[in-house]
C-alpha cells in the first residue's frame, strides 16, 4: 500500500508510540532502556510540537477574527426606514439618540427594552453619594467585604484612602470595590443606599430602571436605553459627576504607593468627540454599553445611549457613527441628506 507524506507524518507519532508501548512490555537492557527514553524523548516533543501549532494557529485565528471584527465596527452602517429616511443600521441590540433639551427621540431602536446594564450602573451609585455633601478629604478603610469577588478593582482590603479617590475610581476605572466601599460608609449602609438608588429613580421617572447592587455586577441592575439617556444628562449638570467621567487618567496615593488608572471610556482617552459625560458598562448578560452626553460641532447637547454591542470598540464605534449621522444632520435639526454620507455606507 502506498501513503501519502501527509499520511505518513500523521501517522508517525502514533507509530513511536505503539513502538514505546510494546517496548516498555519486555525485559530489557541498560542500552535498551537508553533506547527507550529517546524514544520518549521524542513523543512527547513530536506532541509539544503539535500542541505549539495548534495554540500558534488559534492565536493568528483569533487575531485575524478581532481584526474582522474592527474592520466591521468601524464601517458606518444606513438604511431607510419606513418614512424613506435616511436612519443608521445599528449593530447593538437597544439604542437611542436623545434631545436632553427638548426631551425628544431623534433616534432609536429598542430604546423602551428591558436590558441589564452593568456598570452604568455606577453612574446612580455617584448620584445618591453625593446627596449629602459627602466630606471628599475622608479617609476611608477598605475592607474585604469590599474587595471579595469585585472582578475588577484597583485596591485591596487594608488600603487607605480619600472618599474623593473612590468617587474617581468608580467613574473612571468603573472599579467595583470602590462602589461597595462607597455604599457602606454612606449614610444609608449597605443595603439602605440600593434601596435609596431605587427611590431615587423612581423620582427620576425612570420607569424601567431598578438596582440590585451598587456596582452593576448583578444582571437584575436594569434599564433601558432611554431611562439612561435621561440619567446621563441628569447628572452630568452636577459638575463633581461630570468632571470626572472627563478625565483620561487618574492617580492616588495609599501608603507609599502611587496607583494610576485610565478611562475605561476610549472617547474620553482618543479625545476625537467632545464628552459631557459618560460611563461604560460589560457583563456576559449585559454584552458592551455605553451612556454618554456628547456636545455636537454646532454646540448643542446629545445623550447616545448603546446597550448590548458586539464587542469593547464597537460600543464606541456605534456611538461614533450616531455621533456622526446626527452632525451631519445639522444638528437637531432636518433629517440628513444621502450626500453628506459615505456611499460604501449607503443601503443598496
Amino acid at each position: 500500500m502506498i501513503y501519502s507524506k501527509a499520511h505518513v507524518r500523521n501517522l508517525a507519532p502514533r507509530a513511536l508510540a505503539v513502538l514505546l508501548l510494546a517496548a516498555c512490555a519486555l525485559p530489557v537492557s541498560a542500552a535498551a532502556r537508553t533506547s527507550r527514553s529517546s524514544a520518549v524523548r521524542s513523543v512527547t516533543r513530536t506532541r509539544q510540537s503539535a500542541t505549539s501549532v495548534v495554540a500558534r494557529r488559534a492565536s493568528v485565528s483569533g487575531v485575524g477574527r478581532k481584526a474582522r471584527e474592527l474592520r466591521d465596527a468601524q464601517e458606518p452602517r444606513y438604511k431607510l426606514d419606513s418614512a424613506g429616511d435616511l436612519v443608521p443600521d445599528v449593530r447593538a441590540e437597544a439604542v437611542i439618540v436623545y434631545n436632553p433639551e427638548t426631551g425628544q427621540t431623534i433616534f432609536s431602536e429598542n430604546a423602551n427594552k428591558l436590558r441589564s446594564m452593568a456598570s452604568i450602573t455606577k453612574v446612580m451609585t455617584a448620584a445618591v453619594f453625593l446627596e449629602d455633601n459627602p466630606d471628599m478629604d475622608r479617609e476611608v478603610v477598605v475592607e474585604r467585604s469590599d474587595v471579595r469577588a469585585a472582578s475588577t478593582t484597583h485596591i485591596r482590603a487594608g488600603y487607605r484612602l480619600r472618599v474623593g479617590d473612590l468617587l474617581n475610581l468608580l467613574l473612571i476605572a468603573s472599579d467595583n470595590a470602590a462602589a461597595r466601599a462607597l455604599a457602606r460608609i454612606s449614610t444609608f449602609g449597605a443595603q439602605g443606599f440600593i434601596d435609596r438608588m431605587n427611590t431615587k429613580a423612581i423620582e427620576l421617572g425612570l420607569t424601567s430602571t431598578s438596582y440590585a447592587d451598587p456596582a452593576g455586577l448583578l444582571a437584575a441592575n436594569v434599564s433601558s436605553a432611554l431611562d439612561l439617556a435621561k440619567l446621563i444628562t441628569h447628572v452630568s449638570a452636577d459638575e463633581r459627576i461630570a468632571s470626572i467621567m472627563r478625565k483620561p487618567t487618574y492617580s492616588f496615593q495609599t501608603g507609599r504607593q502611587t496607583v494610576e488608572v485610565h478611562s475605561t471610556n476610549q472617547l474620553v482617552m482618543r479625545g476625537d468627540v467632545d464628552v459631557q459625560a459618560g460611563k461604560t458598562g460589560f457583563t456576559s448578560s449585559a454584552g458592551y454599553c455605553l451612556a454618554t452626553l456628547l456636545k455636537l460641532p454646532q454646540g448643542s447637547p446629545v445623550a447616545v445611549v448603546v446597550l448590548g454591542a458586539r464587542s469593547n470598540a464597537g460600543r464606541f464605534w456605534e456611538t461614533r457613527h450616531l455621533f456622526n449621522w446626527l452632525s451631519a444632520k445639522g444638528g437637531l435639526g432636518a433629517q440628513v441628506s444621502a450626500s453628506a454620507l459615505p456611499v460604501s455606507s449607503l443601503p443598496q
